[in-house]
């Protein structure tokens, strides 16, 4: 496994591909509403990603045919945006990548439509901070699998289940590089964290069981016990200290 180390220049570019992931992604919280399509979503996306003269990162994407990614309620990662009208009570993950001077931006997040339950609230909350936890464990000198451990300790304490079938993963000129991140497993194990390593670091987490399934369109992936999920990613350096966030989704989103 070769973890690339990014120069200064390539984590700026970053940078910058992270501010346009985060400030997409704040617009399409705030617009998304009750009534709307899933491919109304899309479509906000793709004119505000013209504004910022940037690309897609997943349009095409092994054949994806969307710019966002919009799951909901036991949706957990995936869905492809379409006639699927928001309703009050939902809540809504929105994952979108963006290639600015060559290199990827990804992040998401999850937020409740109108009244949401309590369940589900403390499950936006849980997923959220189980991110938090991660980052704060992705330290210079630490291993890989401490960052996988803080995750799946946090959520797990919450009394909820972390997804194993995917994860997060390397970025930088490939929107995944290596290594895979995952979200659950033990500490002090992989590789040691060094300045200048990226990852997208993307908490998966499901009110009932871990265990997934795949949608008849063959993208969709949704519990296999159909109980809620939750997705929240940021893209993060390894930097001499705490890890820098290049995806700096949280100003004003709400839960």
């Amino acid at each position: 496994m070769a973890i690339i180390i990014k120069s200064p220049g390539e984590i700026d570019a970053m940078r910058r591909a992270g501010v346009v992931v985060a400030s997409i992604l704040e617009i399409l919280s705030k617009e998304t509403k009750a009534g709307m399509t899933t491919r109304q979503l899309d479509d906000i996306a793709v004119k505000e990603l013209a504004k910022c003269g940037a690309t897609a990162s997943f349009k095409g994407y092994g054949g994806f045919p969307a710019s966002l990614c919009v799951s909901v309620n036991d949706e957990i990662v995936h869905g492809i945006p379409g006639n699927r009208t928001i309703r009050d009570g939902d809540i809504v993950s929105l994952d979108f990548g963006a290639i600015v001077d060559g290199f990827h931006g990804d992040a998401a997040l999850t937020i409740g439509i109108g009244e949401i339950s309590h369940q589900a609230k403390q499950l936006l909350e849980a997923t959220r901070a189980s991110l938090e936890a991660g980052i704060a464990a992705a330290r210079p000198g630490a291993h890989l699998s401490d960052i996988s451990a803080a995750v799946q300790h946090y959520v797990e304490s919450r009394g909820f289940s972390v997804v194993r079938e995917y994860t997060g993963h390397g970025i930088g000129r490939d929107m995944h590089e290596d290594p895979q991140v995952p979200n659950f497993g033990p500490p002090g194990h992989g590789p040691i964290l060094r300045k200048g390593m990226t990852f997208a670091l993307e908490p998966m987490v499901n009110t009932g069981g871990w265990r997934t399934k795949v949608k008849k369109n063959r993208w969709t992936v949704v519990t296999a016990d159909g109980s809620l999920s939750a997705h929240f990613e940021k893209d993060i350096v390894i930097t001499d200290s705490e890890a820098e966030v290049l995806s700096p989704w949280e100003l004003n989103c709400p839960l």
